[in-house]
């Protein structure tokens, strides 16, 4: 980000704020003062946040995470408030020693960087501190989202729809299995579900941990989650799943919510959605997809094949915060179904939505929702995606797989590198490294066993280095030791010269392994 833009996004701010009603003049002298404080602060931040000579995160020796609140941060709750400069030291310490996502380097999470569209939106969401349950409280942003969630019932295919923001993926998720059990009993949301069968929901043995999370929030219980076979590449059998809707039915069970995924969280799998649709209509089962990660790619011309059939799901989460560099958080969910939002959540508040309001109370947006306090996360997609154009973020995204697409290339022909698969999926990049003690061995039990050591050593290197921030786990449904996974996003933009830099710094850290 350049000192141009972070001025004007700084000043945005300033203004944001001076629009505020201000009581007296003293108020207003004293916000000024504090804010060319903030400013210059601010400032300082987004001007050092991305250049490459900042590190990702700073450990060493003497700060571990275990001890780092006590040992660093100067955190004090007293009778008496803190002066100005002790909040600013405060402040230098959450930033000195917080993890930069905008490095050019963080791969760590299925998130990056972030666009300074967005963050300026983030600021005026914080500073306008409105509450999106009602239209009288909200009424710009609630036009926003309705504005927003529209759109996207288009870009995803569908004629009609309707949606919400939502707190988060995870939350996104438990929507759609909240509808799809309304859709299948609605008497649920009345007498509860002890006169029902145990409701089983169906997904992948690569899918997210919030559909588990979701059956333990709604009483399902985890035993009532069936893994359903994955290929080698991590996607949905569709055979296999209508093997266990027969054999979850023979036990007693009802299937009710097939969860598909569009963008699995370590390999980047895309389940086949059409046939997995097929499976779906034939057995009269609710087709939600996540594609929290692998969403993106719908506005990409070259690589929305990839979400081939999600016009036929019956809701769907997406997570912009993700790959697009949208501030977290912002997580859009749509479902097909109108007005089955408010069937399944409405209670109708008397204090909060009274139904002789004096303006069309369907505005209300609260009564859709499982929470009452909500933020206009939608803000930051529509600015980011008007401001910039749907070319230049098709532009993010298509770099972003461009990226993964070299990073693949290169684990697979460098020699003491090797591919996870044969092919990357969505921006996900698998390897494992072979240090120089593990070479021209046979690929013995053991071998692998000491191989899975090699990534959690690395990484620990990499973060007391402050170089590269990635991530490492194994894959016990595939009998696969820990490997690095690479997670390529669209902002900062990566380059092929960022994907050699990361294998050098794994060789460099792990040559004496």
């Amino acid at each position: 980000m350049n000192e141009g833009i972070a001025s004007e996004v700084s000043l945005f701010a300033d203004k944001v704020m001076l629009m505020r009603r201000i009581q007296s003049e003293e108020d207003q002298a004293g916000l000024h003062r504090d804010l060319d404080r903030l400013q210059t602060w601010s400032n300082n931040w987004i001007l050092e946040f991305n250049p490459t000579k900042c590190k990702v995160i700073k450990i060493g020796e003497d700060l571990i995470y275990s001890f780092l609140p006590q040992a660093v941060l100067a955190l004090r709750v007293g009778t008496d408030g803190s002066s100005l400069q002790e909040a600013e030291e405060v402040l230098q310490q959450i930033f000195e020693y917080s993890v930069n996502t905008s490095h050019r380097h963080f791969y760590n999470q299925l998130y990056g960087g972030i666009d300074e569209v967005t963050l300026a939106a983030s600021w005026l969401i914080e500073a306008l501190n409105t509450n999106v349950h009602t239209y009288e409280a909200a009424p710009v942003f609630t036009l926003v989202e309705s504005f927003v969630i529209g759109r996207l019932v288009e870009l995803f295919g569908w004629l009609d729809g309707e949606g919400i923001f939502c707190p988060g993926g995870s939350i996104s998720n438990m929507y759609g299995m909240v509808l799809a059990r309304h859709h299948t009993h609605p008497d649920i949301k009345l007498k509860g579900s002890s006169s029902t069968r145990p409701l089983v929901v169906l997904t992948s043995d690569q899918s997210h941990y919030s559909f588990k999370k979701g059956a333990v929030w709604l009483g399902l219980g985890t035993d009532n989650v069936v893994s359903v076979e994955t290929d080698t590449y991590g996607r949905m059998l569709p055979q296999a799943l209508r093997k266990a809707v027969k054999e979850a039915r023979e036990r007693g069970g009802e299937p009710f919510f097939v969860g598909a995924t569009a963008g699995t969280t370590v390999l980047g799998a895309f389940d086949p959605l059409e046939e997995i649709a097929d499976v779906c209509q034939e057995e009269g089962l609710w087709l939600h997809a996540d594609a929290c990660w692998g969403g993106s790619a719908i506005l990409s011309n070259t690589h929305k094949h990839l979400l081939q059939g999600i016009h036929r799901a019956d809701s769907i989460s997406w997570n912009p915060h993700k790959m697009l560099g949208v501030s977290l958080q912002c997580s859009p969910f749509i479902v097909k179904q109108k007005g089955l939002l408010q069937e399944a959540n409405a209670l109708s508040a008397p204090y909060l939505f009274h139904q002789d309001k004096f303006y069309d109370v369907s505005f209300d947006t609260g009564n859709k929702s499982i929470q009452c306090g909500r933020k206009g996360d939608s803000v930051k997609l529509y600015l980011t995606l008007s401001l910039h154009g749907l070319r230049h973020i098709e532009e993010r995204v298509d770099t972003a797989f461009s990226a993964a697409r070299y990073l693949q290339e290169q684990v697979s022909t460098r020699p003491w590198f090797r591919p996870v698969l044969d092919k990357h999926q969505c921006t996900n990049t698998c390897f494992w490294y072979i240090p120089p003690s593990l070479r021209h061995k046979p690929e013995t039990q053991d071998w692998w066993q000491q191989l899975g050591k090699v990534a959690p050593l690395v990484k620990e290197r990499l973060a007391k280095a402050g170089t590269v921030m990635l991530t490492y786990q194994p894959l016990h449904e595939k009998q696969l030791v820990n490997f690095f996974r690479m997670i390529n996003t669209g902002v900062p933009a990566p380059t092929h010269q960022d994907m050699d830099y990361v294998l050098q710094q794994i060789e460099t850290h792990g040559a004496d392994l």
